[in-house]
C-alpha cells in the first residue's frame, strides 16, 4: 500500500509538472506541445543506501542513468530514470514509448553519436512518427559547442544545483523521479 501512495504521488508531481511546462511556453507564445526535442542521459553515481544500480562501462560509474527529453527552452518534455547499465539508446526508446502520448506533435528528434543506429531510429519513427537527427563532431580533438546540443547540457546543469541529485541517494528509481522532478519545478519557480 505504501509504493501505490508513492506512485500516486509522482504521478501527481508529474501531472502538475506538465501543466507548468505548458504553461511557460504558452508565455512565450508557443504551443503547450512541443514539435521538437532534444535527447541524452547522464550517469549519476549512487551512494550506499540505493538499492537499483547498474555499472555504466563507458563512464566507469555504478549508479543509475537519467533520460530525459527537453525542447529548445531547456523544458523538460520526458523523464525517466534506469539503471546505468542500460544503454542511452534502450533508456531513450523506452522513455519515448512511456511519453509517446505527451509527445505526439514531436516531429523531430535531436541527439549524439551515442543514439546512431537504425534501430533507433525506427523506435523514434514507430513512437513518435517523427524523424532524427544525429549531431556529430567534425573533428575529434577540438572543443566545438554543438548547435542545440547544449540545451540539453544546460538543463543537466540545473539539475546539479541540487545537491540531493549530484548523487543518487534513493532507493527506488520512481523516488529518484520525482525528486529531478522537484528540482525542475523549483528551478521554474526561481526562473520564471
Amino acid at each position: 500500500m505504501v509504493s501505490a501512495t508513492n506512485a500516486s504521488r509522482a504521478i501527481t508531481v508529474r501531472s502538475g509538472f506538465k501543466k507548468i511546462v505548458a504553461t511557460l511556453r504558452s508565455k512565450q507564445d508557443r504551443s503547450a506541445l512541443t514539435s521538437f526535442i532534444i535527447v541524452d542521459a547522464q550517469s549519476v553515481k549512487n551512494t550506499e543506501t540505493a538499492e537499483n544500480k547498474g555499472y555504466d562501462a563507458g563512464k566507469k560509474i555504478s549508479g543509475i542513468k537519467r533520460h530525459l527529453a527537453v525542447d529548445m527552452n531547456g523544458f523538460p518534455q520526458a523523464i525517466h530514470l534506469t539503471r546505468a547499465n542500460v544503454s542511452d539508446r534502450d533508456g531513450a526508446s523506452a522513455m519515448l514509448a512511456l511519453n509517446a502520448e505527451n509527445l505526439r506533435r514531436v516531429r523531430s528528434v535531436l541527439v549524439d553519436g551515442g543514439y546512431s543506429g537504425r534501430n533507433f531510429a525506427m523506435d523514434v519513427q514507430l513512437n513518435l512518427k517523427a524523424t532524427t537527427q544525429v549531431a556529430k563532431r567534425n573533428e575529434l580533438h577540438k572543443f566545438e559547442v554543438l548547435p542545440q546540443r547544449w540545451i540539453i547540457e544546460r538543463s543537466f546543469s540545473w539539475l546539479e544545483k541540487y545537491r540531493r541529485l549530484w548523487k543518487n541517494c534513493e532507493r527506488q528509481l520512481h523516488t529518484s523521479t520525482t525528486m529531478v522532478t522537484l528540482a525542475f519545478v523549483s528551478v521554474f519557480l526561481r526562473r520564471f
